[in-house]
């Protein structure tokens, strides 16, 4: 059945380059686009390692000439220049070289405009505040994204001739492991700037928009460069192809297949950021247009044990450096997801101590000013009283919960469990030996 799509993609070509030689552009271009998603399929299925060699190379060529029309078609918007003569002889590669896609896609200025009034939420004018030492662990994914952003901004001398910067980083792992926390400390330390984009953000309702969309993303991140495209969920753009997806889902992925594409072979300096909890749903091909994907696993103990105290904030606690280091061996397999969740829960120990004491005591509090807390009826200062009765009695704004205990955490963990199975572990391990690198 895979034949099928190499036998289609040799008709789309056939016609994109009858119809690039009777300049009609945006047929063509049109066109291009199919044939490169019907190769791209069948390149999944083929098994031959020289037919499928010489397949991609053939999809490179059809890329630079679609990436060479669609400049064409943006330059017709304006006074009709003359075009450069297409190719005459089936070869798309037969035109000028190649040149970064992103002409412009031949809106006008006002839809231009008004595309990316709608991406402006996706800049990042405020940083964050996330520095590299608040996120516990991942040297490696840290290291590698420093190669990518860091160094080459402070740096550029280092980065000439062949030596160049990464352009495409794929970040990927169980849920609630970090890699957006991740992303936010790269906006933060990075002079670069920052753009931080979801699906929602592309998906247009109307035909043909995401893929302008796509297509302006990657314009203004040229435009504002140094730049770094952080897409979060990618799988939910470039998931595999298969034979029941819409058209407008093709679309975008093969407009981000030219966009990556474009990054890649010019000195563009924009880094394409992506993170996805489902490496094996992206699209092989887009898979490959990241140059390093990086696993960023479950948390260890030690940085569990810094989440725990990261989390717990400036919040009135009594627990020693011992109990955070006893707290991060007593939470195996848990996310950061996970142990943010905890904290929470045990943020609310204290309220539900005051919501059910019988008796409270009065202290005085750091200010001077006297207190009302909860405890045992058994404490000397004890008075038998509810929160309810306080309450009635004028005295809300007296009372206290009391400090947060390692008594507190243990009571919760007995009832909290991970999110993340094994068979999912295994399934990222996998990845991780087939196409990827621990972070």
């Amino acid at each position: 059945m895979y034949s099928n799509f190499k036998e289609k993609a040799i008709d789309f070509v056939k016609q994109a380059v009858e119809e690039d030689n009777a300049q009609n552009y945006q047929k063509a271009f049109e066109l291009y686009k199919t044939a490169i998603e019907y190769f791209c399929t069948h390149l999944k299925y083929e098994k031959n390692a020289k037919a499928k060699e010489a397949i991609t190379a053939k999809v490179k060529e059809y890329l630079g000439r679609a990436e060479d029309v669609k400049k064409m078609i943006g330059d017709q918007g304006g006074s009709n220049p003359q075009d450069p003569p297409p190719p005459t002889n089936g070869n798309a590669t037969a035109a000028a070289k190649p040149k970064p896609p992103g002409g412009g896609g031949g809106e006008s200025n006002d839809e231009k405009d008004k595309l990316r009034s709608s991406l402006g939420s996706s800049l990042m004018e405020e940083k964050p505040n996330i520095k590299w030492d608040d996120v516990a662990g991942l040297e490696g994914a840290k290291d590698a994204l420093k190669e990518a952003v860091i160094l080459p901004v402070k740096l550029p001398q280092f980065f000439t001739g062949k030596r160049k910067p990464w352009s495409g980083i794929l970040l990927y792992g169980p849920p609630g492991t970090g890699k957006s926390y991740l992303a936010k400390a790269v906006a933060t330390e990075a002079d670069s700037t920052f753009f931080s984009v979801s699906s929602s953000d592309l998906v247009s309702k109307w035909l043909g928009e995401s893929e302008k969309l796509v297509n302006q993303l990657f314009q203004m991140a040229r435009e504002k460069s140094p730049s770094i495209v952080f897409i979060d969920e990618i799988d939910a753009l470039c998931s595999a192809r298969g034979e029941g997806e819409s058209e407008a889902a093709r679309r975008i992925k093969t407009e981000f297949l030219v966009q990556i594409q474009g990054v890649n072979s010019t000195n563009a300096r924009v880094l394409v950021l992506g993170a996805t909890n489902l490496p094996y749903s992206l699209d092989s091909a887009i898979r490959r247009r990241f140059d390093k994907r990086i696993y960023i696993p479950l948390p260890e103990a030690q940085a569990r044990a810094h989440m725990f105290k990261v989390h717990l904030g400036d919040t009135p606690h009594n627990l020693t450096q011992r109990d955070f280091d006893a707290l991060g061996k007593k939470t195996d397999g848990f996310s950061g997801s996970d142990v943010s969740v905890v904290v929470k829960d045990v943020l609310m120990e204290p309220v539900r101590k005051t919501q059910d004491a019988t008796h409270f005591r009065l202290r005085r509090g750091q200010d001077g000013s006297q207190i009302l807390e909860p405890c045992s009826s058994g404490d000397q200062a004890a008075f038998p009283a509810t929160l309810t009765s306080l309450i009635s009695d004028g005295r809300a704004a007296d009372i206290r919960a009391p400090d947060i205990s390692m008594r507190d955490f243990e009571k919760v963990l007995l009832r909290a469990r991970p999110t993340v199975s094994q068979s999912d572990l295994k399934s990222y391990e996998q990845f991780t030996s087939e196409f990827g690198e621990d972070g």
